[in-house]
Formats: structure tokens, sequence, C-alpha cells
């Protein structure tokens, strides 16, 4: 399973990337709003930092736009995948984006049936929000399994992207699924190697080392 990192923090992607923790990188214009940095910049210098796709989501709402500013966001780097929202006009967007060879994300995704859409305007990746479908009390993970159903009985290509990773058992659960990919914040992927016995395990060991008085350096 694929990691992409749902983030515009620099530094933090460059600490992932470090670790080969990053295969690609999720933006939307709330996180480079939060960096406080032009768009085009910031997601310039993502692309220069990982050799994966990272998801630049356009902001119009018609598809005419969508697809002008999808065309402008694809001239910063090659591995550009334009996001695109779970819309008609998303979906027109999509077709044409993708028959021109361009990686497309299609996001907001909160049925199988949207999925199954998408997948037939050629997404690259779909991004179901599992996190905002657990907020209503609806079950996110069930989504991931029928699309994943539904994309194999027909030999679809696009990609599952799990996104709206909220916690550590979201990510398991993605796993035992077949998700292809998860974007999460930097702080749930990095919340994946903090377990109570490892620190119990590790605080013991710690005080024997301490005891016995052992030193390699």
């Amino acid at each position: 399973m694929k990691f992409f990192v749902d983030t515009a923090d620099i530094p933090a992607i460059a600490e992932l990337h470090a670790l080969g923790m990053v295969d690609g990188v999720t933006t939307n214009p709330s996180l480079i709003k939060k960096s406080g940095r032009d768009i085009l910049e910031v997601t310039k210098e993502i692309c220069d930092l990982v050799d994966g796709p990272v998801s630049a989501e356009v902001t119009a709402t018609d598809a005419d736009t969508m697809i002008a500013e999808g065309r402008k966001l694809l001239e910063i780097a090659e591995n550009i995948a334009v996001k695109v929202p779970l819309t008609w006009d998303g979906l027109k967007a999509c077709k044409v984006l993708s028959d021109d060879g361009a990686m497309v994300n299609v996001t907001l995704c909160f049925s199988a049936n949207q999925a199954l859409l998408a997948a037939k305007a050629g997404a690259t990746f779909i991004s179901p929000f599992i996190g905002r479908l657990d907020d209503i009390h609806m079950d996110g993970m069930e989504l991931i399994e029928d699309i994943r159903v539904i994309y194999d009985n027909y030999g679809f290509e696009t990609q599952i992207l799990a996104a709206s990773i909220r916690s550590a058992n979201h990510v398991l659960d993605c796993a035992r699924i077949g998700a292809d990919v998860i974007t999460a914040p930097p702080a749930v992927i990095k919340g994946l190697v903090t377990h109570p016995l490892t620190d119990k395990g590790l605080d013991a060991f710690l005080a024997d080392i301490k005891a016995a008085g052992i030193k390699i350096l």
C-alpha cells in the first residue's frame, strides 16, 4: 500500500520522505492556506521534493474553468495529479484531462456509485472520505470494501486513495481491504510506530542497561 501525506508542510514532507514513507502528496486550498504561501510556489516545491504524484486541487466549480485551471496546474511539474470534486462538472473535467494523459484525483467521494462514475470517467485516483462518513455514523470502511469489490469485478484501473484518515485503525483496515493508497496527515503516519507494549519494553530494556552499567560508545 502506498502512503501519501496530506499536507503542504514542506519540512514535514521532507522528514517522512527521508525515511521512504512518502509515495506521494495530497494538498488542497485549505492546506495551502495554512502554509501562508502562494499555491503555485508551494506546489512546485513539493513536486521537486517527491517523485510520486502530487495532488493539486482546482478552485472552480464549472467544468470549463476546472479544465483550464487543471491545465495550468499541470504546467508546474510532470508529477501533478489534478484534483477535482465528484460533481457532474468534475467528472466532465476528469474525462477531458484524463483523455489528455493527465493524472486526475477525483475527491469528495462518499458512495460506491460515485466511485463507479469516476472510474468510467478515467480517474487515476478516487478519494473516498472515511473519517467524514464515520462522523455522521456511517461506516467509512464499508465504502472502501464496496469500491474494492466493484473495481475488481470489472478491472477498473482507478486506484482507491483512502482519504480523511483519522487513526492507525483506519490505516490497518485499509491495508486489510486492499486500498491502493492512503493519504493521511504527518502525525497519523508517524503515530503508526507507537504501541504501549513497545514503550513498556523499551523502558524495561533501558532500566536493565542502566543497572548493568552497559555502554557501547
